[in-house]
């Protein structure tokens, strides 16, 4: 009896064993980048007697680069954290190798080589960024049985905050479905937008990734909800800034600056004491103060002291998220063109922005095609003469300024594309497909090119990868572009923040680093290269930024684009950038104001102070024409007629100043 009792014992403790050791529940996010499908996001919860233990398997595929990675996740019953380790990549330039255990009020951490202990306040929880989906489930379960605390400490530092936003009602496979809409703030830069659905079960995740791309996170069941919540949750940031935002300080129809230095940077001249009349969005008079009468109840602005120059453009921008719009316009870009995104986000945010229930500025689409295959972004892909014609018409159609190629385009088709174009009016940007050069994509069809590094790659290199301009097929290359009136969109800054040493002081880079968000400096403090390669990379760099010098001195049309970077103030470093290169402030600040108005079909309507164009207009302390770095001191942004305060929309967005 007593070994039947024991072999009974023996068995039950087997059975419990294995039932810890199969799932209680399991999930299935699918990842996201520009609404392309580009992997997945599986957990499972292992339930024990005093814990439940997800484990998270975490992977998608990048144009080609594998971001794999897992993670753990230790709570008590009640949701209360007790172990985090996550490892692998958050994006195709980023990894990490994180553990968090809690044991009472002190937390074990690592992060990367760093270990310490730390001891912890209540209300705190582990979460190491935007991804796993499955952690920021868990977050949600924690909040909410902590009865929605206003903030929640994070491990390894920081705090956020949860608010719920309200509801969304939607049809999904003809029935109305319901779901819960928050926003979760400190994660990443700005507002991540989430739904739950009414037991708590996480739905969706709009987000960033780690190096500041649109990333989405669907439960797989519910993925034909995703473009309806993209295109939603572009009005909802809009409509939190507007509501949000100090009104602009627009008195009347009428604004008048007066004193400062008014730049002409058609000639590259400055005139004193000038008086400029802003009338119903446009420039109504400019002229001297002796000679400009200033109606009764205007709006007077003085700029004595100042310097007064066209707002700024940036002409590869990617506005990742609503949070870009104060932010470009506290850094006084007033215009950009964005350079591929979601069709129903960025459309929305566009009309958002130009019927007055948004702020940023103003926004020329460039509407991204590539092609199928391992390397290709985005959801709008064409292989064939008849796709290609059906893409171009769709972004035609929804008010696209431009068409922008991607890498993954095949050769046959970028002529089909440009032709298409052409011939509704528009013109083609772009990257120089995979198995093209520069030369055969202009050839077919390509009016502009971003970025620098296909300039390089058609010139005679050294064996230090520097670049021998005297060979004449460097020379060849050069008149190729200047003959064929190429557009050059350089983006030399994003090379330099990718290829800087990361143990360099980054202030030196951007000096207005220490304003950042704190989401934006984790980002981009260890974003860069080891010494090792910032020296086997420098003449390759510098040979980039002296190709800016060449094409400008060869009459190339150059015009400045950020690619990113530091929002809104990278594209006062791309001009910094040109002036290094040999360019005098002068020219710099044409390649970011006239030139891309001109390129783009509205030199008559914007890009310098000129009497009837738009009222675009920015206020700096000191001369940009004497110091090209002048441009980052921007004290009033004039965008359309309305007047902001650059303070007040860096704080909106979580910046310090």
């Amino acid at each position: 009896m007593k070994n039947i009792l024991s072999l009974l014992l023996l068995s039950f403790i087997f059975c419990q064993t294995q039932a810890q050791d199969i799932p209680a529940d399991s999930g299935v996010f699918l990842l996201h980048k520009f609404e392309q499908h580009i992997g997945k996001e599986t957990y499972k919860v292992y339930n024990y007697k005093d814990s439940k233990k997800y484990v998270v398997d975490f992977k998608f595929v990048d144009r080609g680069s594998p971001v794999p990675l897992k993670a753990t996740l230790r709570v008590n019953p009640v949701a209360d954290p007790l172990e985090l380790v996550v490892k692998g990549n958050t994006s195709r330039f980023s990894t990490i190798n994180d553990s968090i255990r809690i044991k009472g009020n002190v937390a074990d951490i690592r992060v990367s080589d760093s270990v310490y202990k730390k001891t912890i306040a209540p209300l705190t929880f582990p979460v190491t960024g935007y991804s796993p989906a499955t952690v920021q489930q868990v977050l949600l379960q924690y909040w909410n049985n902590k009865k929605q605390p206003a903030n929640i400490n994070t491990l390894p530092f920081g705090t956020l905050q949860i608010k719920k936003t309200g509801v969304d009602n939607l049809t999904f496979n003809g029935k109305p479905i319901t779901f819960n809409r928050h926003t979760i703030t400190g994660l990443i830069w700005g507002d991540e937008l989430v739904w739950t659905d009414n037991v708590g079960k996480l739905i969706c995740i709009l987000t960033i990734d780690a190096e500041g791309d649109k990333t989405e996170m669907m439960r797989e069941q519910y993925e034909p909800l995703l473009p309806e919540l993209i295109k939603r949750a572009a009005g909802y940031g809009m409509a939190a800034f507007t509501k949000g935002a100090p009104a602009p300080k627009t008195t009347g129809n009428t604004i008048a600056i007066t004193g400062g230095t008014l730049i002409d940077v058609e000639s590259g001249t400055a005139a004193p004491n000038g008086v400029i009349l802003l009338q119903n969005g446009l420039i109504k008079q400019i002229g001297k103060a002796d000679a400009v009468t200033i109606p009764k109840g205007a709006q007077v602005i003085n700029a004595n002291g100042k310097t007064i120059m066209p707002g700024l453009w940036d002409m590869h921008a990617h506005f990742e998220q609503t949070e870009w719009g104060p932010a470009y316009l506290a850094a006084g870009v007033t215009t950009v063109r964005d350079c591929g995104n979601e069709l129903g986000f960025i459309d929305a945010i566009q009309q958002a922005i130009d019927n007055g229930k948004g702020i940023g500025p103003k926004i020329l689409m460039a509407g991204i095609i590539d092609g199928k295959g391992p390397m290709s972004l985005g959801i709008i892909q064409a292989d064939t003469k008849e796709e290609a014609i059906k893409a171009v018409d769709t972004y035609k159609a929804r008010g696209f300024a431009q068409i922008k190629i991607y890498s993954s385009a095949k050769p046959a088709i970028v002529k089909a594309i440009c032709d298409e174009a052409h011939k509704l009016g528009l013109t083609v940007t772009g990257h120089i497909p995979n198995g093209m050069t520069l030369i055969s994509g202009v050839d077919s069809g390509m009016n502009m090119v971003n970025h620098v590094q296909y300039v390089y790659s058609i010139m005679k290199k050294n064996k230090d990868r520097s670049v021998n301009f005297e060979d004449s097929m460097s020379v060849a290359a050069i008149k190729f572009i200047k003959d064929h009136n190429t557009v050059i969109d350089p983006t030399v800054g994003v090379y330099e923040l990718a290829y800087r040493n990361v143990k360099d002081d980054i202030t030196k880079m951007e000096p207005a680093f220490n304003t950042l968000p704190l989401p934006l400096q984790t980002q981009f403090k260890t974003y860069g290269q080891d010494s090792a390669t910032v020296a086997r990379i420098a003449p390759m760099l510098n040979s980039m930024k002296m190709i800016v010098k060449k094409l400008y001195d060869a009459g190339v049309p150059i015009v400045a684009g950020t690619d990113m970077g530091f929002p809104g103030f990278s594209v006062a470093r791309e001009l910094e950038i040109y002036v290094e290169a040999g360019l005098t402030p002068a020219q710099a600040l044409k390649t970011g104001t006239i030139t891309p108005a001109e390129v783009m079909g509205l030199g008559k309507q914007t890009g310098s102070i000129t009497v009837g164009k738009n009222a675009d207009i920015i206020i700096v302390d000191g001369n940009p024409l004497t110091n090209i770095s002048n441009v980052r001191n921007v004290k009033v942004v004039i965008k359309a007629g309305k007047v902001y305060d650059p303070g007040a929309l860096h704080r909106m967005v979580g910046f310090s100043k």
